[in-house]
């Protein structure tokens, strides 16, 4: 069913664009090389289990949950690729 200005099925492409956006961007994070033995923020030893489990890992969790907490201030939930006002400009 079409509703406004919207095809068949726009809901579903909006739901899919948000959800290949947001697995795009976790891959671009992902850490790669090697990992560092020491946290390069706070010079802390970075644990082994750490370092094998997450390949390219550059700091300790504490500074990496700072990081990410700091990092989710970026970015919104808000879908700018279907609101309508994005599509008129």
């Amino acid at each position: 069913m079409a509703v406004g200005w919207a095809g068949d099925g726009a809901v579903s492409d909006q739901i899919n664009d948000s959800i290949s956006d947001a697995v795009a961007r976790a891959r671009r994070e992902l850490p790669r090389g090697e990992s560092l033995k020491f946290c390069e923020d706070c010079g802390e030893e970075i644990p082994a289990a750490r370092r094998a489990a997450l390949p390219g890992v550059r700091l300790c969790l504490e500074c990496q949950a700072a990081a990410e907490k700091n990092r989710s201030a970026d970015y919104s939930l808000y879908n700018r690729r279907g609101s309508k006002d994005s599509q008129l400009r």
